[in-house]
């Protein structure tokens, strides 16, 4: 029998899939476990076999496990029961399922569920499969009564379990490798929120929620089958194939389905929790105020005014008994607004009423609705609730056309820990911090929710995005000049960290071109805060004092030329004390001398005021010869440092030394631990040179010590000559999978390319390396066109292989 059963559960799976599937799969176990249950001469009074769960509901996806309660009334002989159990048991564990089992009486069980809230909600889904159905009919109603007699201590123990299961989880709708089940918005949040309607004290949404559910089910459903096991996890390696089991386009379009099917579940879960904290306050404090009132009628909830047309009630903003949303197209930004302001939650019931009635805003806006939503965007982190509620019932993208494009749109960057949409949102929220910083603080707030809004077009998001930001400007109510500067914005939300993380900024062609590229005093104010937004909002790998102070400095220096100075070519930087003293040594000694110190910045303005680091300066200094860069960088990749910023320079010695020497200073930071001693890194350094120390051997043994785990395929390098990026030298751009030792392997490439390496900016972002190098020839010139081109290609060709 296991063997027929298994052959036509392998059939079904084949066969059906959603719905039927899950619900054919149920029927063909409990017809299994029945003949199980029957297959003994004994009489079995008194005794059922009762499915719970996921099973209980019907719910089996292809590698679910099964969870039973053998249930008893007591009478029937325990080695009798015992001998059932192990007769339905060791055949399910025989086929290798997993089985989640308990025997007990029903008052047993009643007591397990008391003490423990899990086993409780397992039994709310209690179906009888077997044996005595009275028995197990019996056990329902009891187990339903004590959940709603006991639903005002319960509840509020199952809102802080869900919490915690988020914190541990994370957000569905924002993960890239989620967790169907225990991340917040997912299978078990739905399960919570049929407990809490089970319970008659409040109720979910019901509109998209059992969709919703399908949706992740049937994901999980895929999941199983494109995995051949039980797991809830969606790695990333097998979205592609989950994806087409269900027969969509690819992986992202499987993850925006995830996405919006989990926005749906935390929207509901949100409201119902809210609704459930707003019952139990209500029935503590009925019985004070009927005591007050003298047993007389019903108190009414106070309504106090928030806005026209908008009031608060019960905690919650509501639309006053006299708006009249079908006649006031700005109702819901001014509702909104009101509520982000406030610091409360939109009711439920006033965000439908507004979608199902409100007009659509003519176009320019009026001058009140740009200010409400600028009003919004400003309230700080109480604008991402109200924002949702919005988006929730279809408003946004009402008033928004183009936020259909980004919503719920996941980003393959490990930089990245939002999706496009809340990152639009977050970096609002960002922003407003920043509004005393600016002379234009409504700029600011829309530039921030429009810089990646070209994410959802082909082509470069920002080139694609100012059309879209110039068409959104105009649309809201912005003059012509408004417009500009948000366009401006949206087209170059990059352009300060990428020059001052990736360009020399001591070239005056550098400053130029972004004073050229930003064009006043005002929009640099406004790119600056809203660079800063934008990357805080990203992800904490994204910003990091040391890039603000590369940031603030390429900001003063433009700010300068828009001021109308003219920034002169730098005359050759004496070296300092130290540098001096490092070099004649290593002339004098014929080898690599160097020196390790720490940098750090001013005290920021956190409570503690410490400083905190921005790295450590490495100062080397080697008689001039080849192969220095690609040395350098192999031996700092054997002793796990990672290389922030490089320059290096030929150094001509005092008349009475007679000599040059190559001097390299360098921004490193230790992966982890603590940073090697000076001597080791001096004696690594003087083999490498020497020959003797095979560094890339060396760095591929350590990678075949620690195999990394499979995980997606990174995208080939690409590289580029930046045109226009120096006068002084040619920029050669390296875009690349971050990995140990790559600056090294660049590093021996263009030594082999025959150019000289002026400096290096490194730049890494997540799992992405963004590095640019200034060469020149041998005699100092800029590379020609042609020979710059064919640096690049080889380079990349290097890189690719």
């Amino acid at each position: 029998m296991p063997r027929r059963w298994a052959r036509a559960l392998e059939i079904t799976v084949k066969a059906q899939s959603g719905p039927p599937r899950r619900a054919a799969l149920a029927e063909l176990t409990d017809d299994w476990l029945t003949g199980l249950f029957d297959a003994g001469a004994e009489e079995l009074r008194g005794i059922s076999l009762v499915a719970v769960g996921g099973y209980g509901r019907g719910e089996l996806s292809p590698r679910s496990d099964l969870d039973l309660l053998l249930l008893h009334d007591g009478s029937a002989d325990k080695g009798v029961v015992a001998a059932l159990a192990d007769r339905i048991w060791y055949p399910i564990w025989d086929l290798g399922l997993a089985l989640d089992h308990s025997v007990r009486t029903p008052a047993e069980a009643r007591r397990t569920s008391g003490e423990d809230l899990k086993v409780q909600l397992g039994l709310l889904d209690a179906r009888h499969i077997a044996g005595d159905l009275g028995l197990t009919a019996g056990l329902r109603t009891a187990v339903l009564a004590d959940w709603r007699n006991q639903a005002p201590k319960r509840l509020p123990e199952l809102q802080e379990l869900c919490a915690e299961r988020a914190e541990r989880q994370g957000e569905l709708q924002y993960l890239l490798e989620p967790d169907l089940k225990e991340a917040r918005g997912g299978l078990r949040d739905a399960t919570a929120l049929r407990a809490v309607a089970a319970s008659w004290l409040a109720d979910a949404p019901r509109e998209g929620l059992a969709d919703a559910r399908k949706r992740l089910l049937d994901v999980r459903d895929a999941l199983h089958l494109a995995t051949g096991r039980a797991t809830d996890r969606l790695s990333l390696q097998e979205q592609d194939q989950v994806a087409a089991e269900l027969g969509l386009l690819d992986a992202d379009t499987l993850l925006r389905q995830v996405y919006e099917a989990a926005r749906v579940v935390s929207y509901a879960s949100d409201v119902t929790w809210r609704e459930v904290g707003r019952v139990l306050r209500s029935r503590a404090v009925r019985p004070r105020l009927r005591a007050m009132l003298g047993g007389g009628s019903k108190p009414v909830a106070e309504r106090s005014p928030l806005a026209e047309g908008v009031v608060e009630q019960d905690g919650e903003v509501v639309l006053a008994r006299a708006a009249r949303p079908e006649r006031d197209p700005v109702l819901p930004l001014r509702a909104a607004a009101a509520a982000a302001q406030s610091g409360l939650p939109l009711s439920l019931h006033a965000v439908r009423r507004m979608a199902a009635a409100a007009r659509p805003l003519p176009t320019p806006w009026p001058a009140e609705a740009r200010e409400q939503l600028v009003t919004l965007l400003g309230s700080g982190r109480s604008t991402v609730e109200v924002w949702e509620a919005l988006e929730a019932e279809g408003l946004i993208t009402r008033l928004l056309p183009d936020w259909e494009r980004v919503r719920c749109r996941p980003q393959r960057n490990a930089v990245h820990i939002w999706t496009v949409d809340r990152h639009l949102i977050e970096t609002a929220v960002r922003a407003s911090e920043f509004a005393r910083r600016v002379h234009r603080p409504d700029l600011l707030l829309v530039a921030a929710l429009l810089h990646d809004i070209g994410k959802g077009w082909p082509g470069d998001h920002s080139v694609a995005g100012e059309i879209i930001a110039r068409d959104v400007a105009a649309r809201i109510g912005f003059d012509r000049t408004e417009v500009a500067v948000l366009a401006t914005l949206v087209r170059h939300h990059l352009l300060l960290v990428e020059t001052a993380t990736r360009r020399d900024l001591e070239d005056p062609a550098t400053v130029r071109s972004v004073a050229e590229a930003v064009g006043s005093q005002g929009t640099l104010e406004l790119l600056h805060a809203l660079t800063e937004a934008d990357a805080l909002a990203t992800g904490p790998a994204a910003w990091s004092s040391w890039r603000a102070s590369l940031v603030a400095d390429l900001v003063k220096r433009v700010s300068a030329v828009l001021a109308g100075d003219d920034p002169e070519e730098p005359e050759a930087v004496a070296p300092t004390a130290e540098q001096e003293r490092l070099s004649i040594e290593a002339f004098r000694t014929g080898g690599p001398v160097l020196s390790l110190r720490a940098q750090t910045e001013p005290p920021t303005e956190e409570p503690s005021g410490d400083p905190e680091p921005l790295g450590v300066e490495l100062l080397i200094a080697v008689p001039d010869q080849e192969g220095v860069l690609p040395a350098v960088a192999g031996v700092l990749a054997m002793h796990r440092l990672t290389v922030r910023t490089a320059e290096l320079r030929a150094l001509d010695l005092p008349d009475d030394v007679q000599g040059s020497v190559l001097l390299l200073d360098w921004r490193v930071a230790a992966e982890y631990g603590s940073l090697p001693q000076a001597a080791r890194l001096r004696a690594d350094l003087v083999r490498a040179l020497d020959g003797s120390l095979d560094i890339a051997a060396k760095l591929a043994e350590r990678d075949a010590a620690y195999p990394r785990r499979r995980g997606i395929v990174a995208p080939p390098a690409r590289v580029t000559v930046a045109s226009a990026g120096s006068r002084r030298a040619t920029v050669i751009e390296v875009r690349a999978h971050d990995a140990p030792g790559l600056l090294h392997r660049i590093g021996r490439a263009l030594e082999r390319a025959d150019v000289r390496v002026r400096s290096a900016h490194v730049s890494t972002l997540g799992a992405n390396a963004v590095d640019a190098f200034y060469v020149t020839d041998q005699e100092g010139a800029p590379l020609p066109g042609e020979q710059a081109a064919s640096v690049a290609r080889s380079l990349e060709e290097t890189l690719r292989g």
